[in-house]
């Protein structure tokens, strides 16, 4: 589960050239990140490329398999991440081809998902909207609606 300190510079070099790159640890591996796009894994000094719907079926006819881990119960897990054919860090074309089809799969996931900034946005909005709901019931009738939290208040009532 570890990765080389010198794998990781080659990995953050090599990738550089597609875009601004960032490595970020994450439970005993890395993600690595391309303009902010969130594109293969790292484990064991090897490198697991995003696929989708698109892209799957040209990494299975390559040969590749998908990034596995175990669960908890023991049970095996898979991503959405298959590994990067041997030998992509020495044909400059090879990793061209296979990053392209990362980073493109990558893409589409991000246009799939909900900007962070509306979801808080919305959230931010529905809080409000309870909140000031409730500073308009009468104080009254919001303490008449409590309910005992412990039997000797509920005995008081």
């Amino acid at each position: 589960m570890a990765i080389s300190s010198s794998f990781l510079t080659l990995v953050k070099e090599t990738f550089a050239t597609f875009g601004e790159t960032e490595i970020r640890r994450m439970f005993g591996g890395a993600g690595v990140y391309c303009d902010s796009l969130f594109f293969a894994i790292l484990d064991d000094d090897v490198v697991y490329f995003k696929v989708d719907d698109v892209t799957r079926d040209t990494f299975e006819r390559a040969g590749l398999e998908p990034f596995q881990f175990e669960m908890k119960d023991g049970s095996m897990a898979s991503m959405s991440y298959y590994n990067a054919p041997e030998g992509i860090f020495d044909d400059a074309d090879e990793l061209r081809d296979w990053t392209v089809l990362a980073l493109d799969a990558a893409r589409r996931a991000a246009k799939l998902k909900p900007k962070k900034k509306a979801k808080k946005k919305a959230a931010k909005k529905a809080g409000a909207k309870v909140n000031s709901a409730a500073t308009k019931t009468p104080a009254k009738d919001r303490a008449a609606r409590r309910r005992p939290t412990s039997l000797k208040a509920a005995k008081k009532r």
